[in-house]
């Protein structure tokens, strides 16, 4: 770990170097204007420089331009999303400039890994969107902006509570035990996304979406090796928007929306469950007794209609010639699940200034965010759906705060009983308030002594803290049945978290162009600290604390632990003739989070493309405006092994509570020795693509088309060992084996091009299959595979495997067997080894959660002022675990003995079910689906004429997660867990009245 130091000696010898003075030939003044060729408008910011030098100038507000050039010299103007120009000065004084809108897409700049690249020139699979051309709804977070709009990239919701999360991936998941989600790198910072942040749903709503500038995906190896071992499953970059020179520009962006549940739990009403326990069980039975007299309908008690508002204002400009943009937001989101709600401050800094003749580029970034939220409890939902509609929300018990609970017949409660669904929102508060931020400052370099090289350093750093609090009444039903003690008190939580990941990223890179050769040469290091510190403490109510002459019911646990990486990278992009393309990336990472022997992993790529339509045979071609064969090849690695930092260690952890030793009066808590691998190190994944990128018509029409395969090894896995040779008898380590192998298409059109009216449209597919290949060190045919997922219902039921030779986690059920209409046979499943018996050896591994099949379509339809937007997402061949009937359907469930009624669906009368069947695959069911994530409809005022001219304002309605075509019996198809569908905070149905002002 000791080879970053002569990197800092490298950096200072050729900052050194920059301080050389060229001298120049006999100069002219040269004045002009550039404008937009199509509109006619001045283009401020257009870069106008001596060809093959820095040496030059910006035009200013109104287009115009002033330099002193040597009288032979040939100007070279440039802008982003234009068309360069070269004009020879030949002794002229005045030069005006016509720009022409840009090809669309080819000339794009495209930030990758350490650097940018022109789209036309990417060889890897390489994916960037330009957030200000997608649809978006109420979106409160960087992910729900890419949601079906990139080939290949699934982003699937945790659910509709504020602020909450999603679950990301890139071309599948390439681990079993560590983390799938991809590397996500913020304006050149790589955050830790792994461990998460205390008290915030979704650490990446740090940022506001309207500070978004683009997103850049990294897929295959050739693109994400340069990000070496936190690569395999993918990565997204997002950078955020800068300020550019000009006058002071203002823009705000405003929403006020409503939010409304799309339905319900299909449960029995109050009438129709006392004639379903009066038909089963007799109405002069005890089970009809401990009927009600009230009609609850718990589910409309806990969900509300939600109100909810949103703003961002910036300011962009320059102040003596340094550009900068600040941006404030404020959000203010309210849950169509009472109590939940989040209120987030976001602020935003860009200043990027120049110095010595535009050599020294500075840029600075700072983020900000407050984050306070009130975390409803979910468990609510599903104790709404079985909770005895016959009963009232209040009772005058001396239990349960005034609200109802089941009591025995001694009139005390039933600690076995549910808790009452709206004392579970109203009796629990779970709030917290996070502080975080993310900033960096870059140093790029361009050197006089040797033209074309550039040295850029990077320093940033991830901060955060969280302090919350889950408190539940004394007294509550709650604190009679939930928890550990159920003796009245409510067993609270105070938890803080202190976050503090710091970065120094430093590289050169050579740019040279020789005749038909041009070559691109980066090479750098790279540091980076993870640390984090938690504490949770466990205090009584204050009365309680009084009563029992002590603060907490039980002691606290405190930890801090820190992490390493220490990266040398390298990259080589040539260029022949603008048609054949090579890129070879090396990256060598160090981490700490492995034994000396295994610290270091190496991790190579290479990729070629072919630009076939700019061969001779190609020329002057009016159909075919792009065509390019890629392919490459390249290893990833992953060292988020999901063990803590130190799984390579021996490691000591506190016994389970009760397990202690007295030494005479005095208390001590053991410790016991857990299980280690110290031979742990990374899991690799080997990723091969061929992709094609095509354009037609001048662009018009384009799109990729890639296949790929990927083959992970050295997956984590727990495994079997002899008893006696470790402090287990089952150990984690490497032994598995995964592949993932799928294509991926888009096409993006513009079927209608002109003045008044415009059309584009978007879509992508991508398909995806994985399959185990191994579990084990030596083939085991006895062994079944991991089992996990654990369900609603009964104790240690788990409904996902792991098995060789087939998807990773897929269902672990039995086969159902059906009568001739159709209809679940209970009880009945196929005897897979026909042995007679229905034993544990006939579950089978039964489809899985991933959807083979992902699509995602937008459509931007704009006449005059008007605009018409919308965005449909597509999953096909995923499936799920419908915990929600499997534990609410048969009738031996509904009466509890100790003297309380749970609710059913009414798929019950269907079913007929006796005995709960949790592991049938009659509850596997098909979850395909077809969702309008948003459709709206805006009209921009143009020159408002307030008090300057060029105001606009736009004004829109959009209604979000408008629909959802399914064959699914649940509630809502997407959802996280797994697959396993409980508790899951329903999505809304969002309307939204929008309002944007630039000025």
């Amino acid at each position: 770990m000791k080879k970053q130091f002569s990197f800092y000696k490298i950096l200072f010898l050729f900052l050194g170097l920059g301080f050389f003075i060229s001298a120049s030939a006999q100069e002219v003044s040269v004045t002009g204007t550039v404008t937009d060729a199509e509109t006619g408008d001045p283009l401020p910011g257009v870069t106008v420089v001596i060809q093959g030098t820095q040496q030059g100038t910006i035009t200013q507000v109104d287009g115009t331009y002033n330099v002193s050039v040597p009288e032979d010299a040939i100007l070279a103007f440039s802008f982003i999303g234009y068309n360069s120009q070269e004009i020879s000065v030949a002794g002229q004084n005045q030069i005006d400039v016509a720009l022409e809108p840009a090809t669309l897409g080819l000339d794009e700049v495209v930030v990758i890994g350490y650097g940018s690249v022109k789209k036309e020139d990417l060889t890897g699979s390489v994916t960037a969107v330009d957030a200000s051309k997608l649809n978006r709804g109420l979106a409160t977070s960087p992910s729900d902006l890419i949601s079906g709009k990139i080939a290949g990239v699934s982003v699937v919701s945790s659910g509709g509570a504020p602020g909450a999360g999603s679950m990301i991936r890139i071309r599948g998941g390439s681990s079993m035990s560590a983390t799938n989600d991809p590397l996500i790198v913020i304006d050149g910072v790589p955050v830790d996304n792994a461990s998460g942040v205390s008290g915030m749903s979704d650490p990446l709503s740090s940022i506001h979406p309207n500070d978004i500038a683009t997103f850049t995906v990294l897929k295959d190896a050739s693109a994400t090796a340069i990000y070496g071992s936190r690569a395999s499953n993918g990565v997204i970059i997002i950078t955020t928007k800068e300020g550019r020179k000009g006058e002071m520009k203002i823009a705000y962006d405003g929403n006020f929306s409503v939010s409304t549940d799309k339905g319900t739990v299909d449960v029995m009403n109050a009438e129709n469950f006392r004639q379903y326990v009066t038909n089963l069980y007799g109405s002069d039975s005890e089970q009809a007794q401990a009927l009600g007299n009230a009609s609850t309908d718990w589910q409309d008690q806990i969900f509300q209609t939600a109100l909810s508002t949103d703003h961002n204002i910036s300011f962009s400009g320059d102040f003596k010639n340094i550009p900068y943009r600040v941006s404030v937001g404020y959000t203010s989101e309210e849950g169509i699940l009472k109590t939940s709600n989040m209120e987030r401050t976001t602020g935003s800094l860009n200043v990027s200034p120049k110095f010595l003749n535009d050599r020294l580029s500075v840029k600075l970034n700072v983020k900000g965010v407050y984050n306070a939220n009130s975390f409803a409890d979910q468990g609510a939902i599903g104790s709404a759906t079985q909770f005895d509609p016959t009963q009232p929300v209040y009772s005058d018990s001396p239990f349960g705060n005034g609200y109802y609970m089941s009591l025995k017949e001694d009139g005390t409660p039933i600690d076995i009983g549910l808790a009452n669904p709206v004392a579970v929102l109203d009796q629990r508060e779970d709030e917290s308030a996070v502080y975080r931020s993310i900033g960096n400052v870059q140093l790029d370099y361009e050197f006089l002594a040797l033209d074309g090289l550039k040295a850029n350093l990077n320093v940033g750093y991830d901060v955060s803290e969280s302090d919350g609090d889950v408190v539940v009444q004394d007294n509550s039903p709650m604190s009679y049945v939930w928890g550990t003690y159920k003796s009245g008190w409510g067993e609270n939580r105070d938890y803080y978290q202190l976050k503090r990941n710091y970065l120094l990223d430093f590289y050169l890179n050579y740019n040279k162009k020789v005749n038909n050769h041009h070559f691109d040469v980066m090479g750098g290091y790279s540091w980076q600290k993870f640390y984090r510190e938690e504490n949770n403490k466990y205090p009584y109510s204050e009365a309680m604390a009084q009563q029992e002459g002590a603060e907490f019911y039980k002691d606290g646990d405190d930890y801090s632990t820190e992490a390493y990486v220490i990266s040398f990278f390298g990259r080589l992009n040539y260029n022949f003739m603008q048609k054949y393309l090579f890129t070879f990336t090396l990256r060598n990472d160090g981490s700490s989070r492995f034994s000396p022997d295994n610290q270091w992993g190496l991790f190579p790529s290479a990729a070629l493309a072919w630009k076939i339509s700019n061969e001779s045979f190609l020329d002057g071609s009016d159909v075919l405006s792009d065509l390019k064969l890629r392919l490459s090849y390249g290893i990833t690695g992953q060292q988020s092994l999901g063990q803590g930092d130190y799984p390579w260690m021996g490691r000591y952890n506190y016994s389970n509570a009760g397990a202690n030793y007295f030494f005479g009066d005095s208390m001590v808590r053991l410790l016991r020795p857990v299980a280690f691998d110290e031979n742990l190190k990374w899991e690799e994944t080997t990723t091969y693509n061929i992709g094609l990128d095509y354009g037609f018509l001048d662009n018009r029409i384009s799109g990729t088309l890639d296949y790929y395969y990927r083959e992970t090894e050295d997956l984590l896995n727990t495994v079997a060992i002899p008893a006696g040779t470790n402090f287990s008898n089952q150990l984690l380590t490497n032994v598995g084996e995964l592949t993932n192998r799928g294509f991926e298409f888009s096409v993006t059109g513009r079927p209608i091009v002109g003045k008044d009216l415009s059309w584009n449209l978007s879509y992508n597919i991508a398909y995806n299959e994985n399959e185990i290949k191994k579990l084990t060190v030596n083939d085991d045919p006895d062994y079944e595979g991991v089992i996990y997922g654990g369900i609603d219902g009964g104790t240690g039921n788990n409904i996902l495997i792991h098995q060789v030779g087939n998807p990773a986690g897929s269902f672990y059920v039995f086969e159902q067997v059906y009568d001739e209409e159709g209809k679940p046979v209970e009880g009945a499943y196929v005897d897979q080894n026909d042995d007679g018996v229905i034993t544990e050896k006939d579950r089978i591994a039964y489809e899985k959660s991933a959807p083979d099949f992902t699509m995602g379509l937008s459509s931007q339809l704009n006449y005059k002022n008007w605009d018409f937007n919308f965005s449909l997402r597509a999953h096909l061949g995923n499936y799920a675990y419908n915990n929600v009937q499997s534990n609410r359907e048969s009738y031996n469930t509904t009466y509890d003995p100790s003297g309380f009624l749970k609710n059913r669906l009414n798929s019950a009368l269907y079913t007929d079910f006796e005995n709960v069947r949790y592991r049938s695959s009659y509850y596997i069911q098909e979850a395909s689906f077809l969702k309008m994530d948003n459709i709206s409809l805006g009209y921009t005022f143009e020159d408002l004429g307030l008090w300057k001219e060029n105001q606009r304002a736009r004004v829109s309605f959009t209604v979000e997660n408008p629909f959802v075509v399914t064959d699914y019996d649940g509630l809502d198809p997407e959802f996280g867990n797994d697959g396993i569908d409980n508790n899951i905070y329903p999505n809304p149905r969002i309307f939204i009245l929008g309002l944007s002002f630039n000025f």
